[in-house]
């Protein structure tokens, strides 16, 4: 099965990890790029300042880049966009290509609250895209929204979902996240450079909100807040792409280190394609210094999740864990989600 898709803000730095996880993909083929319009009109070489590790394909690189509105790719044949836009351009555009009948998975913060709009990380919350239909019957669209979580939230969850089975009662959380997580003009190298900058501005509302509805229960109409209190604090550090994060759950029962660690271990990943085949690698106990920011922030290509430093406090459990932010924090999150709307016969 083949399924066109187009990415909305391609020039951009999670629209080009976009074009790198979409090269030679099985299921998609990349029709359709769109941009701002002082990039519409021009090759994708020429529009996108090109950062990513490896070559922009050669079929790419060469394609026109078009306006972002549902007309501009109309005449694609496209069944499902990526969109990478800023979130006050995505809370108007996104919008107009669901009216259009277009399947979104966006990675725009806008709507991720929204009680009508799936908040979904395949290997957590996959039942959670039956709100598909409620926002369907409520909002008119022929089309369908689906959102994946902050970069931050998404390094955290799959652990907090791990721990889950203990019973989580608060967790405090603190960051230390790439500068990738800012954009190319987010921060400048006077301000990063020597430096750490505290309390990113929305990071840690998106950290504390966010968590609690992946966690949270469908009941066929809606999605209840898991009742774990979160609070978080977080940080830009200069390094480019590892979001670290030291957590600290206090849970209702009282498992050894031993135990947090295989939980996370045996934590069943998604059977799609883009899925690690082990979604939280987990270092021992004798890895007390791992990871680190600039340390396996690419296993499983970027896909996979790292955890370490499990202890027992006071509290109950303290841990690190790392991903990386424009891959499985971003751009690879919502390839997950395309391929879970493809999997469930959304597209």
């Amino acid at each position: 099965m083949s399924v066109r898709v187009g990415i909305l803000g391609a020039t951009g730095a999670v629209g080009q990890r976009f074009v790198q996880l979409l090269d030679d993909h099985p299921t998609f083929e990349l029709a359709a790029l769109t941009a701002s319009p002082s990039s519409a009109g021009r090759r994708y070489r020429e529009a996108a300042k090109w950062r990513v590790n490896s070559p922009i394909p050669d079929d790419v690189a060469d394609m026109e880049v078009v306006a972002t509105e549902p007309n501009a790719i109309a005449d694609d044949d496209v069944d499902l966009v990526f969109s990478s836009l800023p979130s006050g351009v995505a809370a108007d555009v996104e919008p107009a290509f669901l009216e259009a009948g277009y399947v979104v998975s966006s990675n725009s913060s806008n709507d991720r609250m929204a009680e009508d709009v799936p908040l979904t990380i395949p290997e957590i919350n996959p039942d959670h895209l039956g709100l598909i239909e409620v926002q369907r019957d409520e909002r008119g669209w022929d089309g369908a929204l689906v959102k994946n979580p902050n970069c931050s939230t998404i390094t955290m969850v799959p652990t907090l979902a791990a721990l889950d089975r203990f019973g989580i009662e608060t967790v405090h959380v603190s960051t230390l996240q790439a500068v990738s997580g800012a954009g190319y003009s987010g921060v400048t190298s006077m301000e990063i450079l020597d430096n750490a900058i505290p309390h990113i501005g929305g990071e840690e509302d998106k950290m504390e909100t966010e968590s609690r509805k992946l966690l949270g229960e469908f009941d066929g109409a809606s999605v209840s807040l898991h009742g774990a209190d979160v609070a978080a604090s977080c940080n830009r550090i200069p390094t480019l792409d590892g979001h670290l994060e030291n957590v600290f759950a206090k849970l209702a029962t009282d498992p050894d280190p031993a135990e947090v660690r295989d939980a996370m271990r045996e934590f069943e990943g998604a059977d799609l394609h883009s899925s690690p085949d082990e979604l939280i690698k987990v270092f021992g106990e004798n890895d007390r210094n791992r990871p680190q920011p600039r340390l396996d922030r690419g296993y499983a290509g970027g896909m996979g999740i790292v955890a370490g430093g499990v202890e027992r406090t006071t509290e109950g459990i303290q841990y690190n864990c790392l991903a990386h932010n424009t891959i499985r924090g971003a751009a690879g999150a919502s390839l997950l989600n395309g391929e879970l709307l493809v999997t469930e016969g959304y597209v």
